[in-house]
């Protein structure tokens, strides 16, 4: 990690002081446009990192010869270049205005003009801004510290305000903020827009993968929680709709977010402990709720008429299904590979409800 960025933390930690815990209940959010698109900021494994192997000096040079930057290095060094190219650049400043826009936040561009990298990008901000249309909007330029205290008094009132970073900031703030939020950033929806105009909609583990398929094999209850994954199906459905004005497809992604609702509002998420409900039993609750939501809408009488009876049959086989999901816990599960487990053996542990297949298979 960047040392740079231990402002972020001293604001927070400062305020917390001041001011006492966050209410997750009536806080505002931090939804995050980072820059990332052709490993813009990179800082993991990339083809500009090198283990230096002995003392010396290490050179950017460019194509005239003039030398960029350089840095004195020792063996044992690990030696890192950061670089970004103006497509990205540009398509994140037209982002960062356009959720600005669709949002009515304020957006704040966490740049410090003293930091060289900064001060290059501020040099394609500040025009850039100039030529698209803010009128209305809130554009910020802050340094880190300013911007942390700025969002967090924010939040205190309730209100939203869109953190626009570089990479390494759009890791940490999209931890740091759902944390204070929800105790975890394995629940955040993360969307990222393409360049070509796609989407990537995604949840992180928020470190936790391991422990969980640890306690699976160990003990046959995975208590992963597929949250961020059933709001990224449902946001990508209406991506769909909205890209191809598929009608259909808006309508699955409403019916989803309305089950998703229903599953955190009856407690279905998964618990910690073995015998009780594990991902597999939340997902079946999905299931039966998005059923139930499909056979209840009005403005697809097709799907209406398709979903009725599965949601009925769902619903009539609950107690069967929850205690065949729960006899298959409490024993270890060979999954065929840690890293890579069978797919076969996988979908077995995964799927131990005959009653449900039988149900799912049958649609």
């Amino acid at each position: 990690p960047d040392s740079s960025y231990a402002g972020v933390y001293r604001a927070v930690i400062d305020d917390h002081k001041a001011n006492g815990a966050l209410d997750p209940r009536t806080m505002g959010t931090v939804p995050n446009v980072g820059l990332m698109a052709q490993k813009a900021e990179e800082y993991g494994s990339h083809d500009k990192t090198f283990e230096v192997e002995s003392a010396g000096t290490v050179r950017v040079v460019d194509a005239s010869g003039t030398t960029l930057i350089e840095h004195d290095v020792e063996p044992g060094d690990v030696w890192r270049a950061c670089q970004a190219k103006d497509a990205p650049i540009q398509d994140w400043i037209r982002l960062a205005v356009d959720r600005a826009r669709a949002t009515g936040a304020p957006a704040v561009f966490w740049l410090d003009e003293t930091r060289a990298h900064d001060a290059e990008l501020l040099k394609k901000v500040r025009p850039a801004l100039g030529e698209l249309d803010t009128d209305g909007l809130q554009i910020e330029v802050m340094d880190v510290a300013e911007a942390t205290r700025f969002t967090l008094e924010r939040a205190r009132r309730g209100e939203d305000t869109i953190s626009v970073t570089g990479n390494v900031l759009r890791d940490y703030l999209t931890d740091l903020f759902p944390i204070l939020e929800l105790g975890t950033s394995a629940k955040m929806l993360s969307i990222v827009p393409l360049m070509q105009g796609g989407g990537l909609f995604e949840t992180g583990a928020g470190g936790s993968a391991p422990k969980h398929v640890q306690q699976f094999e160990k003990e046959g209850h995975l208590r992963w929680d597929s949250l961020g994954e059933f709001l990224a199906l449902a946001v990508s459905l209406e991506f769909l709709a909205d890209k191809t004005d598929n009608g259909r497809a808006r309508l699955l992604g409403q019916t989803l977010d309305r089950a998703t609702g229903t599953l955190l509002e009856e407690g279905r998420s998964p618990s910690r402990k073995v015998g009780e409900l594990d991902n597999r039993g939340s997902h079946f609750y999905l299931a039966l709720n998005w059923a139930r939501e499909l056979a209840a809408q009005s403005d697809d009488a097709e799907l209406a008429e398709r979903f009725g009876p599965v949601a009925e049959k769902l619903a009539a086989a609950e107690e069967t299904i929850v205690d065949e999901l729960a006899a298959a816990q409490g024993a270890p599960v060979d999954l065929g590979g840690y890293f890579r487990p069978d797919r076969e053996k996988a979908a077995a542990a995964m799927r131990p409800s005959a009653t449900l297949n039988a149900l799912v298979a049958a649609i």
